[in-house]
């Protein structure tokens, strides 16, 4: 079993290519067990999605643009 830092590494690892099925299980594995890796892994697929939209133009956090 892998310990919080391989995790996160695994989550960043995640970002920039696929991982490998053993990877993914591995992960899935440690995060049913652990809050503070699970709210890591969620936090960054939202800093993802957001430097994503402030790429594209939009602010994802500006009240005005939510109401579209």
């Amino acid at each position: 079993m892998k310990n919080c830092k391989d995790i996160t590494r695994l989550f960043s690892e995640r970002m920039e290519r696929p991982l490998s099925t053993s990877e993914r299980i591995q992960l899935k594995l440690h995060c049913m067990m652990c809050t503070g890796c699970k709210n890591f892994g969620d936090h960054m697929l939202d800093i993802r999605q957001m430097a994503r939209q402030f790429a594209k133009g939009s602010d994802p956090m500006d009240p005005v643009q939510k109401k579209k």
